[in-house]
């Protein structure tokens, strides 16, 4: 909540009266550990470096917090927010990001490009956040070029970042809809 270095994404109905869905991305600083740093510290001391070493090659953090309300489940907006994010980080002029996710996201994820970060935990999974869960970390390395990336999700990512106001039509499992895409970030946040 007093993060300024916390942005949230969020999904609104088309009366802008209802939230449907969002997610948060969190470039890295001193004051406020990333919430993967705060989550695998428990189990894994070496998320401090991991987080640390990409700081150093530059502008680093978190897309976190994605989720989508039952009323349009089903209707892939969590791999639209998966794609809205990425793209945000690149708004943001990012390098690196990295996201911990439950076992059915990290397909989704890998589409966009995350790898596995296997130098934490176990080869990259956890358990968290309970005993009978297990979450697992990745990473985009190099958020320029998303050499990992799918071609229809950097495409997709691509468009964004380089159009973040626009409207289009998006398919997804239960058929197609249509999206007023808002991402746009005052300059004087990202210069």
């Amino acid at each position: 909540f007093h993060n300024p270095n916390a942005y949230v994404v969020l999904v609104l109905s088309e009366d802008e009266k209802t939230v449907l869905g969002g997610e948060r991305i969190h470039i890295s600083c001193k004051e406020f550990p990333l919430p993967i740093e705060e989550a695998i510290s428990i189990v894994d001391k070496k998320v401090y470096n991991l987080v640390a070493s990409y700081n150093s090659k530059g502008i680093t953090g978190e897309l976190c917090g994605l989720w989508n309300s039952k009323a349009i489940a089903g209707k892939g907006i969590s791999v639209l927010l998966t794609k809205i994010g990425v793209s945000f980080a690149k708004i943001l002029k990012m390098d690196s990001l990295f996201v911990l996710c439950a076992p059915y996201t990290v397909e989704m994820c890998v589409k966009a490009g995350f790898q596995i970060e296997k130098s934490i935990g176990d080869n990259g999974t956890f358990i968290y956040p309970k005993l009978d869960l297990i979450a697992t970390s990745l990473i985009i390395e190099d958020l320029n070029k998303l050499n990992h990336a799918e071609d229809d999700f950097k495409e997709r990512i691509l468009n964004l970042a380089n159009n973040p106001v626009q409207k289009s039509i998006e398919t997804g499992p239960k058929g197609d809809f249509e999206v007023d895409f808002n991402l746009q970030v005052p300059q004087s946040i990202i210069n």
